[in-house]
């Protein structure tokens, strides 16, 4: 499986597995893209891709004629001081560059009906169709590095609707904390189930390590990959921070991975899920973004030590999405077309940004 991936990801993969490992430390000089190049026995090119990569990620830092620097440290976090930038509030208007092709959607639409019939009138299972829990589960494996059985996925009409089911399974008797600012509805929906938030306000790469630290938040609902509406990313160091803090405890994390296929990266950023060895950390999407805002679809991985209490506390619940448009879900994502439309619109978004450079 490894053989078929890119050399300049598999560069990227050994060189952050070094960074995190300590071979390299923070504040280390890296060899230079030739020398990097002649050790590894690879192209220059990929090593330039590679260290974009590390970059982009927050492993490595570029400095004008000085070469790369380790900004990754694993004690980054409790300890840490913080620079006390203002946070930079961006709301973002939805892109009409970033919609599904209709015709794509019709067709999918119309193989379904031919192909399943009246099956589209069937109840759906609880959890959600097999098939589309198991096109995820796929789709995850490949693209997210996340490798979940999809007896731990659950669908669920909207991610709002997921949030409530979070507080049924984990209890409402515990603190929740929220990053601030943060997308409004994720306070209300929590409030309306009787849960007492802390606001830990953000830094320039996540929740400040002073009131992660001082939290008494048991649950902590994070948006990494950019969070809204101020446009924050969490760094490499500051991930691998929230992980620590969840494993302190009786502590769960919350990953709202919103809209994180459409990152510039060469490859999608780097989940809290995977990064945790699936301990702790409960994933959460939403085709809202990457489909249309009219399908009400989100989905949510649990860690495998949550699937019981899940299935014990709220898997009474009737699946709320309707079968034919799981269905249809499920062939946007085996036949291809998710991940093409996903390619593209991340392909045009490149040249935008270069172009800005420029």
């Amino acid at each position: 499986m490894n053989s078929k991936k890119p050399e300049y990801l598999k560069l990227y993969e050994e060189l952050r597995g070094e960074i995190v490992g300590g071979v390299w430390r923070f504040g280390e000089r890296l060899p230079s893209r030739r020398q990097t190049a002649l050790d590894r026995h690879v192209s220059a090119v990929t090593v330039e891709h590679s260290y974009e990569m590390l970059c982009q990620e927050g492993y490595v830092e570029a400095r004008p004629k000085s070469g790369f620097f380790v900004s990754y440290r694993d004690s980054d976090g409790f300890a840490s001081a913080e620079p006390a930038d203002r946070v930079r509030h961006v709301r973002q208007a939805p892109e009409a560059e970033s919609a599904f092709p209709f015709s794509v959607l019709a067709r999918v639409m119309r193989r379904v009906l031919l192909d399943y019939g009246e099956a589209i009138l069937n109840k759906s299972p609880n959890r959600g169709c097999e098939e589309l829990r198991g096109a995820i589960s796929r789709y995850l494996a490949r693209n997210r590095g996340i490798h979940a059985e999809p007896d731990q996925i659950v669908i669920g009409s909207g991610s709002e609707y997921l949030y409530g089911m979070v507080v049924e399974m984990l209890g409402s008797d515990r603190r929740y904390g929220i990053e601030s600012p943060s997308y409004e509805k994720i306070e209300q929906v929590y409030q309306a189930k009787g849960v007492t938030c802390e606001l830990l306000p953000l830094g320039h790469d996540g929740i400040r390590s002073a009131a992660l630290a001082e939290t008494s938040a048991s649950v902590l609902h994070i948006t990494p990959f950019r969070s809204f509406p101020s446009g924050v990313t969490a760094s490499a160091s500051k991930r691998r921070e929230y992980i620590r803090w969840a494993e302190r405890g009786d502590r769960y994390i919350v990953e709202d991975d919103f809209e994180s296929e459409f990152s510039l990266l060469r490859k999608p950023e780097e989940t809290v899920f995977s990064l945790s060895g699936q301990r702790r950390v409960i994933y959460l999407n939403t085709f809202t973004r990457t489909v249309s805002p009219s399908i009400r679809v989100s989905y949510m991985v649990l860690p495998p030590d949550l699937v019981a209490r899940f299935e014990a506390r709220v898997g009474f619940y009737s699946c709320t999405v309707p079968a034919f448009e799981q269905y249809v879900l499920a062939q946007l994502i085996d036949g291809g077309d998710f991940e093409r439309h996903i390619n593209r619109i991340r392909r045009q978004k490149r040249r935008q940004a270069k172009c800005k450079e420029e």
